[in-house]
């Protein structure tokens, strides 16, 4: 329990549903004044107590478990880890791949529990043989799915999400408030929980240093200085304090971050475009699809009838990839090549602004099939045609 208004009413939708329920809060860092609070906040003091108060309404036990050593080793330390290496991390997906469905869940089942349930919008089906498949939300406004893509079957095979089928979150809202929840209106948490003031340029700059380096062109030409190459991420446009305008008079954007070099290569929009995606850190939502031999039907929604169907991986199949929590599903290719393996994601357009180190979640209708960390990228445009 969070201590916002989704995981307060899924736990008392689990309480309805005849299941015998204890709620438990993370406290995810030893020092509060270090966690995001109010609104943007998830796991500080504040939200523990509203946490407290809706499992008193719902008369559950309520519980606060110390996970802050874990969270900095497997989420705040990674996420400085990326960053250093030049890489864009997402640290919800880590918080839920590393803590919630598994540090939390090992505690769980060790101590008799058979399932985490939470709040997230996102549906868990299973198929003619009893295998569990994680699907999206019915509220795709609302659809999760692609921060739980981490999932492997054994968690699946543990987890609840009682939110999944509701068609709005206005409606949870309503159920919340008719609950008597203080949390019926509380805002949706956002931004990094770990970076209070959501300065992350700042926040990196105190934790791993920062030292000026060069702002380069894609022909290597220097055209201005920063102040630390850790603060970019790929697609930035602003504050790039480039000197020399461009010949068509366009904007820059950041194209690559070397950390080693502490270099910074800018260049027209048109260069952000990424024709190819993989990654050899991927896993599957459910079932592996090649060693188990399944089919893979292919379908753009719920109900489309297969186009083909893929019951060997290493073969191209039709899929959806996602890139962001927020952005739009893009059809797409899947495969998996080489040794070791690695899953190969051929978009049907360019994706803008890819950065290596985020997660590529591939889908097969609104089921979640599975995802990779992305650590290698092709341009869709070269370097003459870009510059031109």
């Amino acid at each position: 329990m969070s201590g916002g208004v989704d995981s307060a009413v899924a736990a008392a939708r689990a309480v309805d549903a005849g299941h015998d329920v204890v709620g438990v809060h993370l406290a995810l860092s030893r020092q509060p004044g270090t966690l995001r609070t109010g609104a943007r906040g998830c796991c500080t003091i504040e939200d523990s107590m509203d946490a407290q108060r809706a499992a008193n309404i719902i008369g559950i036990p309520y519980y606060v478990w110390d996970f802050s050593e874990r969270f900095k080793t497997d989420v705040v330390d990674d996420f400085i880890a990326e960053y250093s290496a030049g890489r864009t991390p997402n640290p919800c997906m880590r918080c839920n791949e590393r803590i919630k469905f598994a540090a939390l869940l090992e505690k769980a089942i060790a101590l008799g529990f058979d399932a985490v349930a939470t709040g997230h919008y996102a549906s868990i089906r299973t198929d003619e043989e009893g295998n569990r498949e994680l699907h999206r939300a019915a509220d795709w406004a609302k659809d999760q799915s692609y921060v739980l893509g981490v999932l492997t079957a054994q968690q699946l095979a543990h987890s609840m999400f009682p939110l999944g089928s509701t068609p709005s979150k206005a409606e949870v809202r309503a159920e919340a408030a008719a609950r008597g929840f203080s949390v019926a209106t509380k805002p949706d948490s956002h931004d990094i929980c770990f970076i209070p003031d959501g300065d992350t340029r700042g926040w990196l700059a105190d934790k791993v240093g920062a030292e000026p380096g060069a702002i380069l062109d894609r022909d290597g030409r220097m055209l201005g200085q920063h102040d630390g190459a850790l603060g970019f991420t790929v697609g930035q446009r602003k504050g790039l304090n480039v000197g020399y305008p461009t010949d068509d008079g366009m904007p820059r954007f950041v194209l690559e971050i070397r950390p080693k070099t502490n270099e910074v290569v800018v260049g027209p929009r048109a260069a952000l475009a990424i024709a190819e995606l993989s990654g050899v850190n991927f896993s599957w939502a459910g079932l592996d699809p090649v060693a188990s031999g399944i089919a893979v039907s292919s379908g753009v929604s719920a109900g489309t009838p297969p186009s083909n169907t893929a019951a060997d991986a290493t073969e191209p199949f039709e899929c959806h990839v996602q890139v962001r929590a927020h952005s739009e599903p893009v059809p797409a290719t899947a495969r998996l090549v080489g040794e070791p393996r690695e899953l190969v994601i051929v978009p049907r357009e360019p994706i803008i602004g890819l950065s290596t180190g985020q997660t590529a979640v591939i889908y097969v209708g609104t089921r979640v099939l599975g995802q990779c960390t992305v650590d290698r990228t092709v341009s869709a445009v070269p370097v003459e045609a870009a510059a031109g």
